[in-house]
C-alpha cells in the first residue's frame, strides 16, 4: 500500500503532535533556544503543571476521581526526544498493523492498549505508595507491538510465510529492545557514584522511563490479538464482528478493573 494509504495510524500521529504543539509555548525550549543550550533541547522536559493541565496521568489525581487522565495519557509526551521515539515507533508499527487491524480496530487496540499501560502504572503506584507521573503513547505502542506478534503468527495470510516471520521478528526485537532500555536507568541506579563517575554517567540526566506502562500495553496486545487470530481469514464481516466483541469485553474488564483498583485505593487511604 502507499505510504498515504494508512489514515488511523496518521490520525493518531496527528492527535499526540497537535497536543504536544499545545504544550510547546508552556515548554523550556523557547529559553533554551535564546541561551544558545543547544544540547539540552531535546530531552528538556516540561514542568509538572504543565504535563497535568494537557491530561498527563497522575496518581492522586485519578484516585480523586479523574480516570479520564488514563486515556489522555497516552496523547502527552515529556520531551521532543520523547515524541519523537514513540511517532517513530507509531508510524513504523502503524504501516504492519493498520493493514490487519483496519482504521478502527488500530485506533481502538491504540486506546485499549495504552490505557491499560497506564491502569497498570497506576495499580503498581498504589502498591508501592509511591506518586506516578505517567504520560506517553509507548504503552500503546507495546500494545500495537503485542497484537502484531499473535496476527503475524497466521500461516494463512496471503503472505509468504519467510516474510511473515521477518516482520515478526522485527516486532520481537522491537519489543524486547525497548524493554531492555526501559530496564537500563533502573539497573544503573543500582551502581554506586563512582562506578557511574567512571563511566561519566549522571543518574539525573538519565530518562525516567516506566516500564510497568510498558509491560501492561504489551500483554494487553496479546491478549487482543489471541480472539482475533482464528478470524483472520474468515472474511471481512466475520473478523469485524470478532473485533467488536472483543473490543467492547476488553473495555468492560478495564472499567471493572479501574473499578476494584477504586476500591482498592480508596481502603487504603
Amino acid at each position: 500500500m502507499p505510504l498515504w494509504r494508512y489514515p488511523a495510524t496518521y490520525l493518531l500521529m496527528g492527535i499526540n503532535l497537535a497536543v504536544f504543539a499545545m504544550m510547546f509555548p508552556f515548554g523550556p525550549v523557547m529559553g533554551l533556544i535564546h541561551q544558545h543550550a543547544w544540547g539540552s533541547i531535546l530531552t528538556a522536559p516540561f514542568d509538572v503543571d504543565t504535563m497535568i493541565r494537557f491530561g498527563a496521568s497522575a496518581s492522586p489525581l485519578i484516585q480523586a476521581g479523574q480516570w479520564w487522565r488514563l486515556v489522555t495519557g497516552a496523547f502527552v509526551h515529556v520531551t521532543i526526544l520523547h515524541i519523537a521515539l514513540n511517532m517513530w515507533c507509531l508510524w513504523n508499527l502503524g504501516l504492519f498493523g493498520e493493514p490487519l487491524l483496519g482504521k478502527r480496530g488500530l485506533i481502538a487496540v491504540y486506546l485499549l492498549t495504552g490505557t491499560t499501560g497506564m491502569m497498570f502504572s497506576y495499580a503498581w503506584s498504589i502498591a508501592s505508595g509511591q506518586v506516578a507521573l505517567v504520560a506517553g503513547a509507548s504503552g500503546a505502542v507495546f500494545g500495537i507491538a503485542g497484537i502484531l506478534i499473535v496476527l503475524l503468527s497466521n500461516r494463512k495470510l496471503q503472505v509468504p510465510w519467510e516474510e511473515l516471520k521477518s516482520l515478526r521478528r522485527q516486532v520481537i526485537f522491537f519489543a524486547v529492545a525497548n524493554l531492555v532500555i526501559g530496564m537500563t536507568p533502573n539497573m544503573l541506579g543500582m551502581a554506586s557514584p563512582g562506578q557511574l563517575k567512571l563511566v561519566h554517567l549522571d543518574l539525573n540526566m538519565l530518562p525516567r522511563i516506566d516500564n510497568t506502562a510498558h509491560v501492561g500495553g504489551f500483554l494487553s496486545g496479546l491478549a487482543l490479538g489471541l480472539p482475533l487470530f482464528p478470524r483472520m481469514n474468515s472474511g471481512r464481516a466475520s473478523y469485524r464482528a470478532r473485533q467488536t466483541v472483543t473490543f467492547v469485553f476488553a473495555t468492560l474488564l478495564l472499567c471493572l478493573f479501574g473499578y476494584a483498583l477504586s476500591n482498592f485505593a480508596h481502603g487504603r487511604s
